[in-house]
C-alpha cells in the first residue's frame, strides 16, 4: 500500500532508535532484517547477544547493524536502578527490587527511553499487553498536558472517504468510558498522531448518535462538551461535533445536517465516544468492508511505546516499527 511505503520512507529520512525487548523472537528477527535493510530505524535488540546472533544465523537473516544489549549485564543497570527508585519512591521501591525488575527486557526498554538511550519501543509479539504497557505507564508516563493514554488505528478504506481512503480511529484500545475532558484529550492527541504518522491535515469528527442537537441525552452532552474543550485545547486543529457517522463522512449528509462545518462530510479523524463504539467500529470496518487496520498506535505517552498482537506477522512488525519511528520524529 502506497501510504505504508510513505510511512516507511519517512521514517528512513531520520532513523530513530527503536528498542525491541523481544530480541530473539523469530518474527522480530525477520522484521529486524527488513527494518535494517530499508534503514527504517536504528534498532536496539534486547536479550543475550550470543543467543540473538545464533537465532539470526539459523533463520538466515542479517541483523549486523542492530545494537544488541543484554539487560542482565549492561553497564547502565546501576544508573537505571537509581532512576527507578526515584521514579517509584512513592511506592517504596528499593534498589535491589529495581535491579531485579531490570532483568526483564520489558522494564529495561522503558528505562533506556527514560534515560535518553532510545527513542521508542515496540513489543508484544510474545508478551501480553498488560506486561508491555505496565512498565511503560509506570516509568515513561504520559506526555505533558495529557493525563491518559489512548489507542488509535490507521484505517485504509475506500478512497472516497477521508484523505484518499485514509482515516484514523480513536480510542479503539484503551479507555473504556472517557469523561468529557479525557475525550477532548483523545481528540487532540489523535489529530497529532494523524499528522505525525500519516501526514494528514486533521479534520476531527467527534462522533455521537446525534448531529448538532438532533437528539437529547447525557451521552450526547458528553460529546458536545468534549468538542468545546478540545477546541479550547487546540484552537489550530479543525474539530467539530457532535456528528453522526454519516454526517462526518458523507459530503451531502454533512452539508444537510451541519451546514458550514469545515469537518462534516470530510472528516479524516473519527473520535468515538467510548471504547465499546470505537473497538466495534474499527472491527466492523475491517471485517465487513475489508479495510486494512494498523494499530493500535498508543498515544499520550511521553515517548512512543507500542504494543503488538501476539498473532502479528513480520510485515505487521515492520510497519509498526515505522509507525513508532514516525511518532518519535513527531516528538522532536
Amino acid at each position: 500500500m502506497e501510504l505504508i511505503q510513505k510511512i516507511r520512507k519517512n521514517a528512513a529520512k531520520n532513523p530513530m532508535r527503536i528498542v525491541l525487548p523481544e530480541g530473539n523472537e523469530e518474527r522480530m528477527l525477520k522484521a529486524a532484517h527488513i527494518v535494517l535493510e530499508e534503514k527504517i530505524a536504528r534498532l536496539i535488540m534486547l536479550g543475550n547477544p550470543e543467543e540473538i546472533k545464533a537465532e539470526a544465523q539459523k533463520l538466515g537473516v542479517d541483523i549486523g547493524n542492530a545494537t544488541l544489549v543484554d539487560p542482565l549485564t549492561d553497564e547502565r543497570r546501576d544508573l537505571y536502578a537509581d532512576m527507578m527508585v526515584e521514579i517509584r519512591k512513592s511506592k517504596g521501591l528499593t534498589k535491589d527490587q529495581a535491579l531485579e525488575l531490570l532483568n526483564d527486557p520489558l522494564c529495561f526498554g522503558p528505562m533506556m527511553i527514560k534515560n535518553g538511550d532510545a527513542d521508542g519501543e515496540l513489543a508484544g509479539s510474545i508478551n501480553a499487553t498488560g506486561d508491555v504497557l505496565r512498565p511503560a505507564f509506570q516509568l515513561v508516563k504520559t506526555m505533558k498536558g495529557c493525563s491518559i493514554v489512548s489507542g488509535a488505528f490507521l484505517m485504509f478504506v475506500d478512497k472516497k472517504f477521508g484523505d484518499d481512503g485514509v482515516l484514523v480511529f480513536a480510542d479503539c484500545a484503551v479507555m473504556p468510558d472517557p469523561n468529557e475532558t479525557q475525550l477532548a484529550e483523545i481528540a487532540v492527541v489523535t489529530a497529532k498522531t494523524a499528522k505525525a504518522i500519516v501526514g494528514l491535515k486533521p479534520r476531527v469528527a467527534m462522533l455521537s448518535f446525534s448531529t448538532k442537537g438532533s437528539a437529547k441525552h447525557p451521552l450526547v452532552d458528553k460529546v458536545t462538551k468534549a468538542t468545546k474543550l478540545a477546541k479550547e485545547m487546540a484552537p489550530d486543529i479543525l474539530i467539530d461535533g457532535e456528528l453522526q457517522l454519516d454526517a462526518a463522512l458523507i459530503k451531502e449528509v454533512g452539508e444537510l445536517k451541519a451546514p458550514g462545518s469545515k469537518v462534516a462530510g470530510k472528516a479524516n479523524v473519527l473520535v468515538f465516544p467510548g471504547l465499546e463504539a470505537g473497538n466495534i467500529g474499527y472491527k466492523l470496518v475491517q471485517r465487513l468492508a475489508g479495510a486494512q487496520a494498523i494499530g493500535p498506535v498508543l498515544q499520550g505517552m511521553a515517548a512512543p511505546i507500542n504494543d503488538l498482537s501476539r498473532g502479528c506477522s513480520v510485515e505487521d512488525i515492520v510497519n509498526m516499527v515505522a509507525v513508532t519511528a514516525n511518532q518519535a520524529i513527531g516528538m522532536i
